[in-house]
């Protein structure tokens, strides 16, 4: 350790986490004092790991640029040996001795892999959501990595957009609590006193900033365009919740904001973040965002480098924009020095804070690689998290749960397929350790029952287009008439059939953008098959998104939203299955009737001429389709139990409240089935007098309760100002005074209602 490195360290020892905080300002600027203008750009210089081998990280080009001060962070590098070795290089062979901060795509789990967030979003479960971070934070850190891009926090309202699956759905509320909690579960304290004192918290990256989720025609990488008053409104929020948590990094966007380039958008990095918000963190780019600018039509690299470091970029990945170009812009005056500074600082700020100037290879110890990874407790909770995130669609005639006995046919292409269990986003995982689901249905059955299973079909038909959902997760084809042969014999054997059907894990994901979300024709052909042979089918639906299940809906008497549940998918879904556990997961999206809905979301605006809530018929000069309902087929918030639920009418403390005050809103929740069982009472909230046109509804709060049989409890919401108040339409944040519906039920069209007038 270099002389520089040994006086911190010392330091360190007689002063508190405070005092070391106190000190960032200072020693760093003491070492930016050292650091050559070379130096200095090296570390806005962000680049993948690369195929690095044990003991030949100075041979590649990362282990080079690390000797010569010109590489700040490297990312997707698995393996404790192989970062503790390029942190050795930039430590102990670069003049100044600055360690690396070291980057993945933890997003929803390392080896141990939890449900995919749009999952997790469906059990609205805050404890659940920080306890898996809290876990993938451990897992990386273990293995050497201290920085994830997670969460992902963007709002979708369009399921055709692949990365929805990436999200928390479609509502601002929802998805600032998910951002919250997942923000806590990595990094823990906002203060960040848990980062810099323990190895096992790592800094976490939230993005896309902003408005990603919104991209035209649901095309992953296309434009974007709304209004500063739906930004803020909607889009905004969770963003805005996940730097309140103390997030240490964001990440910008591919899109244009405002026909800006998100990269290089001051109005959203400097204005917004940093001087409206107060993020003092650092900004870095996606995969090569600044190298796509001149592709938009915004200059060269030089001039798309010099934008985004005047927008308020801190760091480049990929691009080496910042690396070859800023020093010539900084000659010719399109940069200035201080802009430069301003962005190393946040890199070593960052640095700072997660403690590796006091120890370089705080995250570098080999022997929690086997205490840490994959362990049994950790599979063990996320099997139960996997559990609270299958959403139970129809369950006619109480199909569900299963009984241990008879014979059970398991049928479909995602049955008994170990690489496509965890989902989109895994860049860590291990499948040959996660049990398929067929595999886990006969441990959990034994002798009691007997299992057969028949893969059915293909995915698709189209083999190109499984192979391009594939991204190295390949599901074996068939010839898919033998398949669909094999699937009815075992099917007439049986006394039900569960049929595991769906997407592939990467047909949702990044670049997965489809046109059509029904179920691929060689499973729908299958499905229709099954049902002819009459007996109970109950439809696994494998989904990274919102899919049509309309057929389905009304051809099969039990369906169940399993999405992709990780790397304990097939035990959870046995746990449900089998009523070990029962369901409680609600939508965190609305499922459509059709792919011409999209975009569909709960929380629209009213036109002057709306059809009713649920209308099933065309109405001439209406807002409306001639050709489907403009309802979901599921709605937001929707989600069966095996018990039922009796909500009570909504009890309010006042009729009337003020700008300064706030009042209760109370229901009473009976669990009037026979199973025990949790529940999500949900608080939605319509603005019905206002300057600028408002949704139909809102959530506003949700808590989630258990009850036993029989059981009732009082769940109660305190309803303030800001619960009211929104952008008006100088973006002023503003509650106006009127009437407001109150409404509270088990989704966000079972509601009781209550009216609440503001003075």
């Amino acid at each position: 350790m270099n002389r520089l490195l040994a006086t911190l360290a010392l330091a360190s020892c007689t002063i508190g986490i405070h005092a070391q905080v106190q000190g960032m300002d200072e020693f760093v600027s003491g070492l930016m004092q050292k650091m050559t203008l070379e130096e200095k750009l090296g570390q806005l210089n962000l680049l993948p790991g690369g195929d690095i081998t044990t003991g030949a990280a100075m041979e590649t080009q990362v282990g080079t640029l690390a000797k010569n001060g010109q590489l700040g962070g490297i990312f997707n590098i698995k393996g404790v040996d192989k970062i503790r070795e390029l942190q050795e290089v930039a430590v102990k062979r670069s003049r100044l001795g600055i360690p690396l901060i070291v980057g993945m795509d933890v997003v929803h789990g390392y080896e141990t892999i939890f449900p995919i967030p749009l999952a997790l979003s469906c059990s609205w479960d805050m404890q659940a959501i920080e306890e898996s971070t809290r876990i993938a934070a451990k897992e990386a850190s273990a293995d050497g990595i201290n920085w994830t891009y997670s969460p992902m926090v963007d709002i979708a309202r369009d399921a055709r957009w692949g990365r929805i699956a990436e999200g928390s759905g479609e509502d601002p509320f929802l998805g600032s609590e998910c951002a919250k909690a997942m923000v806590l579960g990595y990094q823990g304290k906002a203060d960040g006193t848990d980062m810099m004192n323990n190895n096992d918290r790592i800094m976490a990256c939230v993005k896309h900033f902003t408005m990603y989720g919104a991209s035209e025609a649901g095309r992953d990488y296309n434009t974007v365009d709304m209004s500063r008053q739906c930004m803020l409104n909607y889009y905004l929020p969770p963003y805005r919740a996940a730097v309140d948590a103390g997030v240490g990094s964001v990440m910008s966007s591919f899109n244009i904001v405002d026909y800006v380039p998100a990269t290089a958008n001051k109005w959203l990095l400097t204005d917004v973040l940093r001087s409206d918000w107060g993020f003092n963190g650092f900004v870095v780019t996606d995969y090569n965002s600044i190298g796509e600018m001149p592709i938009w039509g915004t200059g060269t690299l030089k001039s798309a480098s010099a934008r985004a470091l005047k927008a308020g970029t801190d760091m480049d990945m990929c691009s080496n924009g910042f690396l070859t170009t800023l020093a010539q812009s900084l000659k010719e005056g399109t940069v200035t020095e201080e802009q430069i500074n301003t962005a190393c600082r946040r890199i070593l700020e960052a640095k700072y804070k997660l403690g590796l100037f006091n120890d370089p290879y705080k995250y570098c110890v080999p022997s929690r690689v086997k205490k840490d990874i994959f362990t049994k407790e950790h599979r063990q909770t996320a099997r139960r998290i996997a559990a609270e995130t299958f959403v139970l669609l129809k369950n006619e005639g109480n199909v569900l749960p299963l009984q241990k006995k008879g014979t059970i046919a398991l049928i479909g292409p995602l049955a008994h397929n170990r690489a496509n269990m965890e989902g989109t986003w895994c860049v860590a995982a291990v499948h040959e350790k996660y049990p398929t689901l067929y595999e886990a249905m006969k441990e959990v059955v034994g002798s009691k029952a007997k299992v057969l299973y028949a893969q059915g079909s293909n995915i698709c038909r189209d083999a190109a287009l499984q192979e391009a959902g594939a991204f190295g997760k390949q599901t074996p084809r068939g010839d898919d008439n033998v398949l669909r042969e094999e699937a009815l014999r075992i099917a007439q054997q049986a006394d039900v059939i569960v049929c595991a059907m769906g997407e592939s894990a990467e047909m949702s994901g990044e670049s997965s953008s489809r046109a059509n979300l029904e179920l691929f024709d060689v499973q729908h052909e299958l499905l229709e098959a099954l049902t002819q042979l009459g007996k109970p089918i109950i439809l696994l639906n494998f989904a990274g998104r919102p899919t049509v299940l309309a057929w389905e809906k009304k051809n099969l008497p039990a369906i169940m939203n399993v999405w992709f549940g990780g790397s304990e998918t097939g035990p959870a879904i046995c746990d449900v299955l089998f009523g070990k556990t029962s369901p409680s997961g609600k939508l965190s999206v609305s499922l459509p009737q059709s792919t011409g809905q999209e975009p569909l979301y709960y929380n629209h605006m009213n036109t002057g001429r709306p059809v009713k809530e649920g209308a099933d018929r065309y109405y001439k000069y209406q807002s409306n389709y001639m050709d489907v309902r403009n309802d979901p087929l599921y709605p937001f918030g929707y989600g069966l139990s095996y018990t039922t639920f009796k909500y009570s009418d909504i009890r309010l403390s006042r009729g009337t409240m003020t700008s300064t005050d706030s009042i209760t809103a109370t229901v009473t929740v009976s669990n009037t089935g026979s199973y025990d069982a949790d529940e999500i009472v949900q608080l939605y909230i319509h603005d019905k007098e206002s300057s600028s046109v408002r949704p139909v509804k809102e959530l506003k709060g949700f808590q989630r309760i258990h009850l036993t049989r029989g059981e009732s409890k009082e769940v109660t919401f305190t309803i303030t100002p800001s619960m009211l108040s929104y952008y008006d339409y100088d973006c002023h944040f503003t509650l106006e005074p009127g009437q407001f519906d109150i409404m509270i039920g088990t989704n966000s069209t079972s509601l009781s209602r209550s009216l609440l007038i503001v003075e």
